[in-house]
């Protein structure tokens, strides 16, 4: 589950860093739709779930 989030965290980073540039990928490839949405929604959630469950799976914070 740590990998899925993190993978979905650096998505929504990279996206967030191309819209810097007026470029959404995330729309770029799925238009405005529902799964576009969807998209958006799993990265939040995926953001909670790091912010509730990082300090376990981080060998950096387990010192």
């Amino acid at each position: 589950m740590h990998m899925v989030a993190f993978v979905l965290l650096v998505i929504g980073g990279l996206n967030w860093l191309l819209v810097v540039f007026d470029k959404n990928l995330v729309e770029m490839i799925f238009g405005d739709s529902v799964i576009t949405t969807i998209i958006y929604a799993l990265v939040g959630l995926a953001a909670l779930y790091e912010i509730v469950a990082h300090k376990n799976h981080c060998s950096s914070c387990n010192m």
